[in-house]
């Protein structure tokens, strides 16, 4: 059997705000396909791993290997072309532009990858269920729907790599169950590596494996159980 090929790797990776260590010297592995959720309470570095991982942020110490990228040795250029075509992040508040429909909130995303095209923008729109919704503002969506719109517009450009920080935190029982399945589906038939940030043991137990974070150290790594 062919050993799994490691979407994320990092060794002694450290983040350090002046003299607030948010992330202590980490050894972490994501395997390719691989849904890895993390947990921690407020402070304990779960944002700031994800930041690292997307790119977002740079980091003080030690390395970080993403999908290949060494992002340490990439500079601010490096790191917006790597998000642009191997990232998709989507963040608990929804940040979509009030004014623009679903649809057109969509293509604006693809401008920052690629060139607008509408046909994709619906397709992408379609695979998370919302093809009747195309023409409908932020306002006119439920919760459950604006996460879906995200969820659409971090998968536009096929990523390799998901990023999700917190995507469920300010939906209902209901609404959370939906996104975590869609995810699910979209992972299968998409075949991208999923790391998810929560604070909801029930959320994180659609991973395959937790990691716990507690003031910037990996305290736990265990199995999921797979989802409820």
């Amino acid at each position: 059997m062919n050993e799994a090929r490691m979407i994320v790797e990092t060794s002694q990776l450290t983040r350090s705000y002046g003299e607030i260590v948010a992330l202590k010297p980490l050894d972490l592995t994501v395997p390719e396909g691989e849904w890895l959720s993390v947990m921690g309470h407020s402070g304990s570095g779960k944002s700031t791993l994800l930041n690292l991982i997307g790119g977002l942020d740079r980091a003080t110490a030690g390395t970080l290997r993403v999908c290949g990228a060494d992002l340490a040795g990439l500079d601010e250029n490096g790191r917006a072309r790597f998000r642009r075509e191997t990232v998709g992040i989507i963040f608990q508040q929804h940040h979509l532009v009030p004014h623009l429909t679903a649809l057109e909130n969509v293509m604006m995303a693809q401008y920052f990858h690629s060139v607008p095209d509408g046909a994709e923008a619906r397709g992408a729109l379609e695979r998370v269920g919302l093809g009747r919704r195309l023409r409908n503002r932020p306002g006119e969506l439920s919760g459950g729907e604006q996460q879906r719109v995200c969820i659409a517009r971090a998968i536009i450009n096929s990523p390799r790599i998901l990023l999700a920080d917190e995507p469920t935190g300010n939906l209902d029982h209901a609404s959370t169950r939906m996104v975590l399945e869609l995810l699910r589906e979209l992972r299968g038939a998409e075949r991208f590596t999923v790391v998810l940030v929560t604070h909801n043991p029930e959320v994180a137990r659609w991973g395959d494996r937790t990691i716990h974070l507690d003031d910037g150290v990996l305290v736990r790594d265990e199995r999921s159980g797979g989802a409820p």
